[in-house]
């Protein structure tokens, strides 16, 4: 036994260590790859020790030796974008790599709003979609892991894919729109490698060294270097999980006896009633979570009988499975993707048809979204499903406490996710993060700088180009000045603009009350580009909307000063600026007007005759806030005050 054991162990360490294997290359040198241009590139991997290496490329010849442990590096002379090229790299074996293209290569990361891909957003571009044939823009997708132990030295699977009406579909939104901008602004090709994994903090993205200047989080990535730990949170939360959804099923009224509740045939005579969108805390049957079943009837049109459909159901808490006149059309396991199910030819019949959906509520208030489409639709008819539907319940349960997520822990995507890519040259990074961190603003102010500063260590670089995205409105909005935390981590990613060479794109304007995942990700692209123009590549353009520089107090009101005013300030619809408060020695902040004057903005409320500071746009979701320069590029939001 002993001996067998020692055997997997050999075979592990031969195939998991490339310094023991022949002529091995990392994934981002591999087919397809794009170069950085007008830069000294660097190309590495693995061979046996003390073995020649000899790399060809654009008719010129780099040799190295490998070290003791294997690896061996050649760094390219800078190159003009162009391509395709081939490269031959020889060793005990030779290899050759393909369809390679110089031009720009750029990093993409964080959190949701950076992975969602353009499937996600396809209802505002499917002509984009369609078209979208750019030979020249190639991702790299990061394969989503995590790893505690150790930064890892390369990624385990991982392509150069040219964008295509057929590959588009799964590729950044964001970076889509980001890369095509600048392919077509400069005509040269260009290379996304995308590292962003949903739901992640900031401090997931850190690498072991600068965690240490936040004790809290380096103590908490020590911790979970414990696989057993991992494994037991792990079998833990798969337990209780399986449990509650294994009794909900079992305790489920709508799957007993022989016609579940989706069966055409079902009674709902004695079901209650409920306004779709809507929730039923609201309702007499008050906050409950388990499962509900819901149905309504509706009437179809002879014009719509027989043809295939589209089924939007907004989105709902958490998870459902929908039925249309007894066909299981789809499902969803949360409650964030849109819910958009395709119906069949042979389901819909003229006259009375029949949708059933059933939910599966975890915790918190179940239910359907407000403001998002409901609605049955073919190539020329829609069925609106909002208004009253039938509910009853199937299964009353306790709240389902939430899984660990260990993949969001400090450190482990650095490891897994960053740490390959560092000897990777690029041109810089852009970055759609910090609604996990939405509830600790002052913390992501020290963290947001740290990462910045220690990407740019890892990469070796200097001050390379990092391009971000402020949060985008969200959550309804306040009648009221309040205070607000994502007003906070917007003031926090402003405040990293003094960190050289950053540039910000505002998204205050273009977010969504009641979806974190904003269909809007070409203005966000296109803005990242214009930072970009600016910031990386120099150009005399105006590439920011205005942020705050100072204030004066002219008497009864306040003078604000602005940088990035462009050809001029503007207040965008009605030519009356909305969304600025004013407050003196009480704290209590009050609606005020405001008028551009020349390059500033006067503020005053006739109530406060001693203002003392401002806000503006100071709210999770600024709704009316309508301060642009010229060039029509938002303001971001500020306060003048430090209370």
């Amino acid at each position: 036994m002993k001996i067998k054991k020692l055997g997997i162990l050999a075979l592990l360490v031969l195939f998991s260590t490339p310094a023991l294997a022949q002529l091995t290359l990392p994934q981002l040198v591999s087919d397809g790859m794009v170069l950085q241009r007008n830069e000294e590139v660097k190309i590495w991997g693995w061979s046996d020790s003390g073995k020649k290496v000899k790399v060809t490329f654009l008719d010129s010849v780099y040799t190295t030796t490998a070290s003791g442990s294997g690896e061996w590096a050649v760094h390219l002379s800078p190159m003009e974008a162009g391509g395709p090229y081939e490269m031959q790299i020889v060793s005990d074996t030779e290899k050759t790599i393909e369809d390679i293209m110089i031009g720009e290569v750029w990093i993409a990361s964080g959190q949701s709003n950076m992975e969602l891909p353009m499937q996600r957003v396809a209802p505002l571009y499917k002509e984009e979609i369609a078209t979208a044939d750019y030979p020249h823009i190639r991702h790299f997708e990061v394969p989503q892991r995590y790893n505690f132990d150790h930064p890892e030295k390369d990624l385990p699977t991982g392509e150069w894919i040219p964008t295509t009406p057929e590959s588009v579909h799964q590729r950044s939104a964001v970076a889509h729109f980001y890369a095509k901008h600048l392919h077509e602004k400069y005509e040269v090709p260009i290379g996304i490698i995308n590292s962003s994994l949903g739901g992640s903090p900031i401090e997931s993205w850190v690498s072991e060294e600068a965690l240490k200047s936040f004790p809290e989080y380096y103590e908490e990535a020590l911790r979970f270097r414990d696989d057993e730990l991992i494994k037991q949170i792990e079998k833990a939360d798969q337990q209780r999980i399986s449990e509650w959804y294994r009794s909900s099923t079992e305790k489920d009224a709508g799957h007993k006896g022989a016609r579940p509740w989706y069966a055409n045939s079902t009674d709902v005579s004695d079901w209650n009633t409920m306004d779709v969108p809507g929730y039923w805390a609201d309702t007499e049957t008050d906050s409950i979570n388990g499962v509900m079943w819901f149905r309504k009837e509706i009437e179809i049109p002879e014009s719509m009988a027989g043809k295939p459909a589209r089924l939007e159901m907004g989105r709902i808490v958490d998870a459902d499975s929908t039925f249309v006149n007894g066909v299981f059309v789809g499902n969803t396991t949360y409650q964030y993707p849109p819910r958009w199910y395709d119906i069949s030819g042979n389901v819909l019949r003229e006259g009375k048809n029949n949708i059933t959906v059933r939910v599966v509520n975890e915790r918190g208030p179940g239910g359907f979204f407000y403001d998002k489409p409901y609605e049955i639709t073919t190539e020329t008819d829609t069925v609106d499903l909002k208004g009253e539907w039938k509910y009853k319940v199937g299964a009353e349960m306790e709240p389902l406490e939430s899984q660990t997520f260990i993949r969001w822990k400090p450190l482990g995507l650095y490891n897994a996710m960053v740490a390959p890519l560092v000897d990777y040259h690029i041109k810089g990074a852009i970055w759609y993060q910090g609604e996990s961190n939405v509830d600790r603003p002052e913390e992501y102010q020290e963290l947001f700088p740290a990462m910045i500063e220690d990407w740019r260590e890892s990469w070796k670089q200097g001050d390379f180009p990092f391009l971000y995205v402020q949060l985008a409105n969200y959550m309804k909005p306040s009648e009221q000045p309040s205070d607000s935390d994502w007003a906070r981590l917007r003031e926090a990613q402003l405040q990293t603009l003094e960190v050289p060479r950053t540039g910000m794109a505002v998204a205050i304007d273009i977010g969504e009350w009641n979806d974190i995942h904003p269909l809007n990700k070409k203005e966000v692209g296109d803005r990242l580009a214009l930072a970009a123009r600016g910031i990386a590549y120099n150009e005399d353009i105006v590439y920011s909307g205005p942020i705050y520089q100072s204030m004066k107090i002219e008497g009864d009101s306040i003078r604000l000063s602005f940088d990035h005013t462009g050809s001029g300030l503007k207040a965008l619809g009605d030519n009356k600026l909305h969304h600025f408060a004013i407050a003196g020695n009480d704290q209590e902040f009050k609606w005020a007007q405001a008028k551009i004057d020349g390059d500033d903005v006067v503020v005053w409320n006739d109530e406060i005759e001693n203002p003392l500071h401002v806000r503006y746009a100071w709210a999770d979701n600024p709704e009316k806030a309508n301060l642009y320069n010229s060039e029509g590029l938002p303001a971001s939001p500020f306060r003048t005050d430090d209370w």
